[in-house]
């Protein structure tokens, strides 16, 4: 009998995946969950793979990895895609592959599986790393095939008795991580709608934020974020303390129309607290510490840095080369930078560095003014 390995969220489109494939293939499916920071929508996930008819349900916990080898890269980048998107779902497609294809030689599997739809571009971004990384293995997209509309796909799963978090009046398509959370479909496929309050669980409403700002000081060392406020702390646990410090105080949403690989736009809105908080910071001390020119360049490493991630070419020469660029500039990206959070406004208000190009004596127009102005004639 044929064995495939699903890529399983346990959300709607890959919990209705596993009878589907089941049946179409008569096959044996085993189910891979990677924890990536989702918390407690974990719990049951194993579960509900079981019940939907997997033989076997793997969730892994991958979020040191996660976090090193694949944000932290991103974040030193400066990498937003269209200068906005911190791409906490395109970062993780590439880890997710990679996981697919190891855990498919494990099962002796022949193929592997996913449950994008054939408008998006995590198609793309899966299926090209899977075949890049074995291209022995066939790739299945379920949901490219069946033809079934949402409310379709929940009558599917109710007849089969499977339960799933989605409704006809609550149909949402929703990613989650440790570095934010994607929601997509149901009212938000009007761009013209403003989001309604209740699809955000990370921040609060900036009409709801406390009347006071919050200052919050980031420290860096050759691009790596440290601490907060003085304390060091790990990578994981900086990420969730920053993201419940922004999230109190409305920062970290993200509405934007999008262009997609595929040709296509889509609306999609964010919650990432944290990423706002630190890519804004980030940008910022690189900035003070590096030449007009050299800002200038990395700016546009980091526009190809956000296509490259987002296109689905994580494991290629380019990302490589482009990485390489991306440490060198680092090694003087250290220092301190201070934030303003208010009401979902995030705002530097200071910056210091032992590596600051900046000096007060050539800048200032005081007694303590330096800088020779007769040069200027020359």
């Amino acid at each position: 009998m044929e064995r495939i390995v699903l890529a399983y969220s346990g959300g709607l489109d890959t919990s209705v995946a596993i009878p589907w494939l089941r049946e179409r293939f008569d096959a044996e499916i085993v189910a891979v969950t990677l924890d990536l920071g989702q918390g407690k929508e974990l719990e049951a996930v194993r579960d509900r793979a079981l019940a939907a008819g997997a033989v076997r349900a793997h969730v892994l916990d991958l979020r040191e990895e996660f976090a090193s080898d694949f944000i932290l890269p991103a974040l030193k980048a400066d990498a937003l895609y269209e200068d906005r998107y911190p791409m906490g779902t395109a970062l993780s497609r590439p880890l997710i592959a990679r996981k697919l294809v190891e855990i498919a030689e494990i099962e002796h599997a022949t193929a592997v599986a996913h449950g994008c739809t054939g408008t998006g571009i995590d198609q793309v971004r899966l299926e090209m790393t899977a075949r890049a990384l074995n291209p022995s293995l066939r790739v299945v997209a379920p949901a490219r095939e069946w033809g079934m509309t949402r409310p379709e796909e929940i009558a599917y799963v109710n007849a089969r008795g499977i339960p799933v978090p989605a409704t006809v009046d609550s149909p949402y398509s929703i990613d989650s991580s440790l570095w934010g959370r994607s929601i997509a479909c149901g009212v938000l496929e009007d761009p013209w709608r403003e989001p309604p309050e209740d699809i955000y669980t990370l921040t609060k409403s900036p009409a709801d934020c406390p009347d006071e700002p919050a200052y919050v000081e980031i420290s860096f060392e050759r691009g790596v974020p440290t601490g907060i406020n003085g304390v060091a702390m790990p990578l994981l646990d900086l990420f969730g303390s920053l993201g419940t410090i922004a999230g109190a105080h409305g920062v970290g949403r993200l509405d934007v129309v999008e262009n997609r690989v595929v040709g296509t736009q889509s609306r999609e809105v964010y919650e990432a607290p944290a990423a706002v908080v630190l890519h804004t910071a980030h940008k910022e001390l690189q900035k003070l510490v590096t030449t007009r020119d050299l800002h200038r360049f990395a700016r546009t490493v980091s526009l190809k840095y956000a296509d490259v991630v987002s296109d689905g070419s994580w494991f290629t020469p380019l990302r490589e080369a482009l990485d390489a660029f991306v440490e060198r500039v680092q090694e003087r990206v250290v220092g301190t930078v201070r934030l303003k959070l208010f009401k979902g406004g995030c705002h530097v208000v200071g910056r210091r560095s032992p590596f600051a190009l900046y000096e007060r004596d050539l800048a200032t127009y005081d007694q303590a003014d330096t800088f020779n102005h007769v040069a200027a004639n020359d």
